[in-house]
């Protein structure tokens, strides 16, 4: 029995480091100029699309910015949340977990205009989704780390629902790659033929102003699921 104390407090101070590592830059990230979009603890640096401030329905939940559904049943308002800031050439990093039987997505290249009700209206996005249970999961294009209706996936990458997952996107003067879990699935440049191509077989073909703005807010989608976000960095390049 002497030897159980020792490797329970081991457990322990692993589980407390992990707990404090979320949300946080490495000194090498920190070299690198990597920036935290979310600290951790509030929606500062966010606003919810259109407004002013953060919707309550958007809160902090173990580490993580939670879309609480039940919160907006009793009044909060909802919508996507995005960044007050607009980035052009970067590379995002998050880490994502969906509900079951849930959806929503990362939006980028948003040009926030009331001109435009809806992020997606000009944002492309990367598709977060429980793949098994939602039926947009029977729909090509649609599946997790795909570009949303664009370009499906060269892997299939995503874990099972209530699985944390991890993204890396890259975009630089319009090249667009994709990664889910280490794999990478999509990539393709804005603007080239083969996004002309992309965009004309989607259902984005003549909708005026998307994928149009090289600069622009990432956004985090509500679409009336229950999804969580966590670990959201930044490297502008």
């Amino acid at each position: 029995m002497k030897h159980i104390i020792p490797v329970l407090a081991l457990s322990l101070i692993s589980l407390s480091t992990s707990a404090q590592e979320l949300n946080t830059l490495t000194a090498k990230e920190k070299k690198a100029g990597w920036k935290l979009l979310f600290n951790g603890t509030n929606t500062e640096g966010w606003h919810t699309y259109l407004q002013k401030d953060a919707s309550a329905a958007w809160k902090v939940q173990d580490g993580a910015l939670a879309l609480d559904q039940e919160a907006k049943k009793n009044g909060a308002p909802g919508g996507d949340l995005v960044t007050n800031d607009e980035y052009e050439n970067y590379e995002l990093t998050l880490e994502w977990k969906i509900s079951e039987g849930g959806n929503s997505g990362i939006i980028f290249g948003v040009h926030e205009d009331p001109q435009f009700k809806a992020t997606y209206l000009t944002g492309p996005e990367m598709q977060v989704l429980d793949d098994a249970k939602h039926p947009d999961g029977k729909i090509t294009k649609h599946n997790s780390g795909d570009l949303y209706d664009m370009k499906k996936s060269v892997k299939y990458a995503a874990k099972p629902v209530g699985e944390w997952n991890k993204v890396k996107i890259l975009k630089k003067d319009g090249k667009l790659t994709f990664w889910l879990n280490g794999v990478k699935t999509v990539e393709t440049t804005m603007g080239s033929e083969e996004w002309k191509t992309l965009l004309a077989n989607s259902k984005f073909k003549t909708w005026k102003g998307f994928g149009e703005y090289a600069k622009g807010h990432i956004a985090l989608q509500d679409h009336g699921n229950e999804v969580w976000y966590r670990n959201i960095k930044i490297h502008v390049l």
